[in-house]
């Protein structure tokens, strides 16, 4: 692995693991909260963030402290990313890591990016290029050094800065819960970031410092007052404590918590909600039920777009919260066929019953879909101009409920009218389309049944689906839905007749 060359370190840089004062009942707390949050487990592989600061350095000792205190069996190595920004210092800063890894017995990888030039080329900023190689450096380290969890020394005080930062740009109530003690390192990455000493405050972690002789590199663009966050760390929050609240930075902890326990509950709520609602999804297309997900709260119904947002692999950093409410504001227009663009070219359209998701230029996605409600009872034009349905209901006894044919002919079905989740469409086939065939065990693709019935592929171009709200009701001219069926306990018929055009 790269790195760059190291200073020796000498006696006074570099702690070799001597405490001045005892820190192991500090250490075994850190071990039951992580265990009790299930952020690290004893034996893993880490990758450890380390920049020379405090922090970092404080993480890295402590996590040697768990090994040795608390007798865990942590596999530990170093990433260094020097960002090319700072000169001499940033030198210094690299090989002060280089050293300290040394002397602990610690692999460490150390690399160079010119940061200010890559962000130029992209036209994007140097704190967001820099973050953005800094995360894509751990991936790699950790994938090199066979971990899937990289640590970093985000403490208690830099989540208040954060929780504050999100509300003065008006966060919502996920930016409100702050930082999260474990979450992917990215959309699609296999490794995970955790931020063990996100409890501890600032001082308790330089207290430990100072307790233990470890000594680290004062980052001095840490005291300027750019970025914005600095400025919220050395003007604003100190002015916040000293003329209205001294406990302040504790008082956003505590809301941030809150705040998160709350999100974890909707959380919940919502991926048990979104398998209700959802009609079908595949690689182009989620479809949710409309009519259902208009019933919700404003809340519950954000976050399933997010929850469907979320199903197409698009990261949420461009997702606003402009976006998800223009998103929910098409379940109020009783019209059809309006659209919403969401970030990562995502659409979103009510269509009657339904909202859409889809990728526009994806092949087979919803947006070629004909999709016409059905006249109940009445008649309906079937797509393409290729004939009509015709739909009676009639009430009848048991007895001629049981005399009435089961099995589906060609252009005539009868279905149990009760069991149906009105109102009912027509519309042409979408990829991952699935039911459950008239006697079937279990679900089926209604790509394979169709192969599996020997359909022909032009007639398998123009096969037309009756649907409710909970799916497919009837491949017309094929086989109908299980739970559509007539049974013992049918009292209502639903006859539909397809009158075809040659």
């Amino acid at each position: 692995m790269p790195r760059l060359a190291g200073h020796a370190a000498d006696g006074r840089a570099i702690d070799n693991c001597r405490s001045h004062i005892d820190n192991s009942p500090m250490i075994r707390a850190l071990a039951h909260t992580l265990l009790s949050e299930a952020a690290l487990e004893p034996s893993q592989s880490v990758v450890v963030g380390v920049s020379g600061g405090a922090d970092s350095m404080a993480l890295l000792h402590l996590l040697l402290g768990l090994n040795r205190v608390a007798g865990w069996h942590l596999r530990l190595h170093v990433a260094h990313l020097h960002h090319g920004l700072r000169g001499a210092d940033a030198d210094a800063d690299a090989a002060f890591v280089q050293a300290a890894a040394d002397a602990l017995g610690v692999g460490c990888t150390v690399e160079s990016r010119n940061v200010a030039d890559l962000a130029q080329s992209k036209s994007a900023g140097v704190e967001e290029t820099g973050r953005d190689e800094r995360f894509l450096f751990f991936e790699r380290v950790c994938l090199q050094a066979g971990a899937n969890i990289v640590a970093v020394g985000h403490h208690a005080d830099d989540n208040a800065e954060t929780i504050l930062h999100r509300i003065l740009r008006g966060t919502g109530l996920r930016g409100l819960a702050g930082m999260r003690r474990s979450r992917p390192l990215g959309p699609a990455s296999p490794v995970r970031l955790v931020r063990p000493l996100l409890h501890l405050p600032r001082k308790t972690l330089r207290d430990y410092l100072a307790g233990s002789g470890i000594t680290f590199r004062e980052d001095l663009s840490n005291s300027a007052r750019e970025p914005t966050r600095n400025r919220i760390r050395h003007v604003l929050l100190p002015l916040i404590e000293e003329q209205i609240n001294a406990q302040a930075g504790e008082a956003l902890t505590r809301l941030g918590l809150q705040a998160r326990w709350l999100d974890d509950f909707l959380r919940d709520l919502v991926c048990r909600t979104f398998d209700t609602l959802l009609i079908s999804q595949d690689a182009g297309a989620v479809v949710l039920n409309a009519d259902a997900l208009a019933r919700k709260s404003r809340i519950v119904q954000t976050e399933l777009v997010r929850m469907a947002y979320g199903r197409f692999g698009l990261g949420e950093q461009t997702l606003s919260f402009g976006h998800l409410v223009a998103a929910v504001e098409l379940l109020d227009d009783p019209a059809s066929g309006r659209q919403v663009h969401l970030p990562g070219g995502l659409a979103v359209e009510k269509r009657y019953h339904q909202l859409v998701f889809f990728l526009p230029e994806a092949e087979g996605t919803p947006a070629e879909v004909v999709e016409t409600p059905v006249h109940l009872p009445g008649i309906t034009r079937l797509p393409g101009e290729r004939g009509e349905l015709v739909c009676t209901v009639r009430t009848l006894t048991a007895e001629e409920v049981a005399q009435v044919p089961r099995a589906a002919t060609l252009t005539r079905v009868f279905l149990d009218y009760d069991v149906l989740r009105l109102p009912l469409t027509l519309r042409g086939r979408r990829a991952g389309d699935r039911f459950v065939p008239l006697g079937a065990p279990g679900t089926k693709s209604v790509s394979d049944f169709l192969i599996d019935t020997k359909v022909g592929p032009a007639t398998r171009q123009e096969l037309t689906l009756l649907c409710d709200q909970a799916g497919i009701v009837w491949l017309i001219g094929q086989r109908i839905d299980e739970r559509a069926k007539l049974t013992a306990n049918t009292r209502r018929v639903l006859e539909v007749s397809a009158r075809l055009t040659e």
